[in-house]
């Protein structure tokens, strides 16, 4: 039984979203902002951050490396073997590296925090730098797709997808990025998905 600690309204989610993908058995330990640093919480993630795993002997922090995680425990196609796995792994760290930090400096003074601590002009910065990402997305999936590595959906597409979940939900133009767009569409609601959004939205 996987332990996702945290709640489906922080980057749990994700975490949520790929034990669905994979069919695997899970629970949520509640770990709500602000009890991060009690000690018993510092046991599974020594960051005081959420979410963290716990698998048997496991424990496990970094939304991202979770999800890698449980994707190998299902295997294929969630997580595919040789060179689809190398991609798997590039397309999740430069979710990690390329497009979150862009992303939340929009999402924070978008929507994120209260409106009198959002600064429009750090918005459109970070929607700014966010722009070029998405180019080399757009062309990616347009030069193949459905999904990130082709016909399948993987952790790749949770991954990528999960981050960018919050522009998708709330207003970012991605008119300029169809590809993108349908691309967001078809992850969000996949069944799966849409099991973990019913959680963080409802």
């Amino acid at each position: 039984m996987l332990r996702i600690h945290g709640i489906a309204r922080s980057r749990a989610f994700r975490c949520i979203w790929a034990a669905e993908e994979a069919g695997l058995p899970y629970e949520v330990v509640p770990v709500g902002f602000g009890a991060e640093h009690k000690p018993e919480v510092l046991k599974v993630n020594p960051n005081g951050k959420i979410p963290a795993l716990q698998d048997g002997d496991l424990t496990l922090f970094e939304s991202l490396a979770i999800n890698l995680h449980i994707a190998a425990k299902a295997g294929a196609p969630l997580m595919p073997a040789g060179d689809d796995a190398s991609r798997v792994l590039q397309w999740t760290l430069w979710a990690a590296t390329e497009a979150e930090p862009t992303h939340q400096q929009w999402a924070y003074n978008t929507y994120v925090r209260p409106p009198e601590q959002r600064d429009p002009a750090l918005a459109r910065a970070g929607a700014e730098a966010l722009a070029p990402r998405l180019a080399v997305l757009e062309k990616h999936l347009a030069a193949g797709g459905p999904w990130l590595l082709g016909a399948n959906f993987t952790i790749a597409d949770c991954n990528l997808a999960a981050v960018l979940y919050g522009s998708w939900l709330n207003g970012f133009d991605y008119a300029p990025y169809p590809k993108v767009k349908a691309w967001l569409d078809a992850c969000l609601n996949r069944p799966a998905a849409l099991k973990a959004r019913k959680l963080r939205e409802g």
